[in-house]
C-alpha cells in the first residue's frame, strides 16, 4: 500500500406528499449560504440529469426518499408514501425477498443513494436500506412524467454481519457497497475511531451474490464512487481520515491512501470530472463541515468549503454541483446547504 502525502490547498411511498420548503420558518440565509429545508437528515445526494431534480435520502426514524426541485426547493416525498408502486424483477433479484416492509413506514430509513443514468430519462436508483432488514434497495425511477416516479424492483440482503453505508452502481451491472461499521460489534468503533481498518468493500452480481473487493480493507470505509471504465474505486476512509483509490479487477492490487486532514464521508463526482470529496473536520470545539476537489489522476486535492458548525447547518457529510451551486447534505437537522459555486472557481 502507498501512502501519499499530499497537501490541501486552503480556500477559506398512491400521491406523494409534498410540501414547499424552502420558505420554511427558520430557513433563512445565512449569508451567501442558502438552504432547502424540510428535509429529514440528507445524508446523500444524487443529481438527476438534466439537473431539474435531486434525490436526498434520510438516514433517520421517518427518514425517506425525498425528490427536491431544483427551481423552486419543492420537495415531494416518494417512498415511503400511500401505496408504493412495486414491479419485482425476479431475475435480477433473485434471492430477494420480496418488497420492504410496508409496517416499517415511520421506521424507513434510506442511507447511501446512487442513480445509475438509464435510457429515455427512465433510471436505476440503489439505496441503502436500515430496517427490518439490512439491504440494498432497487428502484426504478421515471423522470419522463412532470413529477418523477419510483417503482420498487428488487433488493439484495446484505449477509451478517455487515453494516451498509454508501453504494454505487457498476459499468458491467450489479453495484458495490461499503461495510462501514460491522453490526452487533462492540469493539468495531472505537478500533475505526483509532484508525484501525474495520471494515471493506463488496460488490454483489445476480451470478455471484455478494463477494468481498479483495484488498479493500479500511479504517470506517464510508463514501464509494467508481471510474467510468469500472477499473478504479474511489473511497472515503473516514476512521482514519484519508480519500482511498483502489483497482478493481488487477492483479495484484493496486491501492492509493491520501490523507486529508478531515473524515471523508461521501465522495462524488464533480462536472469537470474531478471528485467532490465531503465530511467532516475541526475539533470538538470548532468543528466543521470540508469539502475538498480530488484530481483522480494525480491525487492532488484542493479544499473548496470548510464551513464552521453553527445552528443552522452542522455535520455536511455529501457535495454535489447542481447548476451553479454546490449543495452539501447533512446527516442531521433538516436541510441542505447551498453554497455558490462561483466562489470555489
Amino acid at each position: 500500500m502507498r501512502v501519499l502525502m499530499l497537501i490541501g490547498l486552503s480556500a477559506s411511498f398512491a400521491l406523494p406528499l409534498a410540501f414547499a420548503a424552502q420558505n420554511a420558518a427558520g430557513c433563512n440565509p445565512a449569508g451567501n449560504v442558502q438552504f432547502v429545508c424540510g428535509q429529514v437528515s440528507p445524508e446523500d445526494l444524487a443529481v438527476v440529469p438534466g439537473s431539474e431534480w435531486v434525490l436526498a435520502s434520510g438516514d433517520a426514524a421517518n427518514g425517506a426518499i425525498r425528490l427536491i426541485s431544483v427551481r423552486d426547493g419543492t420537495t415531494t416525498v416518494l417512498f415511503p408514501a400511500g401505496a408504493p408502486r412495486e414491479r419485482a424483477d425476479s431475475k435480477t433479484y433473485d434471492s430477494c425477498p420480496g418488497p420492504i416492509d410496508s409496517a416499517e413506514r415511520e421506521k424507513f430509513r434510506a442511507h447511501g443513494l446512487y442513480l445509475r443514468t438509464g435510457k429515455n430519462s427512465v433510471h436505476t436508483l440503489y439505496v441503502v436500506h436500515h430496517g427490518n432488514r439490512e439491504s440494498v434497495e432497487v428502484f426504478e425511477f421515471d423522470a419522463r412524467a412532470k413529477l418523477p416516479a419510483l417503482t420498487w424492483i428488487g433488493c439484495a440482503v446484505a449477509p451478517e454481519p455487515i453494516g451498509l453505508n454508501s453504494v454505487v452502481g457498476l459499468p458491467d451491472g450489479g453495484f458495490a457497497a461499503t461495510n462501514f461499521l460491522a453490526r452487533g460489534n462492540p469493539n468495531g468503533r472505537a478500533k475505526m475511531m483509532a484508525g484501525e481498518n474495520n471494515g471493506e468493500l463488496w460488490e454483489w452480481h445476480t451470478s455471484t451474490g455478494w463477494r468481498m473487493v479483495p484488498g479493500s480493507e479500511a479504517s470506517g470505509p464510508n463514501g464509494i464512487e467508481i471510474s467510468k471504465d469500472g477499473k478504479w474505486f474511489y473511497v472515503g476512509g473516514w476512521g482514519n481520515q484519508t480519500f482511498i483509490r483502489l483497482s478493481r479487477g488487477q492483479t495484484p492490487v493496486k491501492k492509493d491512501v491520501v490523507p486529508v486532514g478531515f473524515r471523508v464521508d461521501n465522495v462524488r463526482w464533480a462536472p469537470d470530472g474531478s471528485l467532490f470529496a465531503a465530511g467532516q473536520g475541526g475539533t470538538a470545539a470548532a468543528a466543521t463541515s470540508n469539502v475538498v476537489k480530488i484530481n483522480p489522476n494525480t491525487l492532488k486535492f484542493k479544499e473548496i468549503i470548510r464551513y464552521p458548525y453553527n445552528d443552522a447547518f452542522r455535520f455536511g457529510t455529501v457535495a454535489v454541483q447542481v447548476g451553479k451551486e454546490i449543495w452539501l447534505g447533512s446527516v442531521v437537522g433538516d436541510r441542505i446547504a447551498r453554497f455558490p459555486a462561483a466562489q470555489f472557481q
